[in-house]
């Protein structure tokens, strides 16, 4: 199994994005550091996948397109737009974006930087949408990106 970290919005969101994926086997919710000036904490999930069922391309493309991975808003000390490394080569997930940009019409922010420490989410809000899928904040936010993961991924949702 590969670990890696995805963040660029709240993480009830990234949780439940990558747990709708065929091929991740653990998603943790929490908050990912990497080195200065990124070392403060920000939203995130930590992922471990098995490649030979989903390649990181799609985990990549899956991120980049379940998230505003364009646009610097205000809240991105919190929702730091990133991919997170914990032994995957850089040189790898910097092709996978290279190679997705042009579909977007605005240049990806997402940054590629070294996971230094991960610190998960209390226990009441892990699993944030499998315990109860019908919260507003599920229905408005996390449904639709759900639904865009079984019409563009469908050979990869679960």
């Amino acid at each position: 199994m590969i670990k890696i970290g995805f963040g660029g919005g709240c993480h009830w969101c990234t949780e439940a994005v990558f747990q709708a994926l065929r091929g991740v086997t653990s998603v943790a919710q929490g908050f990912i550091a990497a080195p200065p000036p990124h070392d403060s904490f920000s939203e995130a999930a930590l992922v471990a996948f098995d490649p030979d069922v989903i390649p990181l391309s799609v985990l990549i493309n899956v991120h980049l397109r379940t998230h505003a991975s364009t646009s610097p808003h205000k809240m991105r000390g919190k929702y730091r737009s990133a991919i997170y490394l914990d032994g995957t080569p850089e040189a790898q997930v910097r092709a996978v974006l290279d190679a997705a940009q042009p579909d977007f019409d605005a240049p990806l922010i997402t940054s590629v930087l070294p996971l230094v420490a991960f610190r998960a989410s209390p226990a009441q809000f892990q699993n944030y949408y499998q315990t109860d899928a019908a919260r507003p904040f599920c229905t408005t936010y996390i449904d639709p990106k759900l639904a865009k993961i079984r019409k563009e991924f469908a050979a990869f949702a679960r």
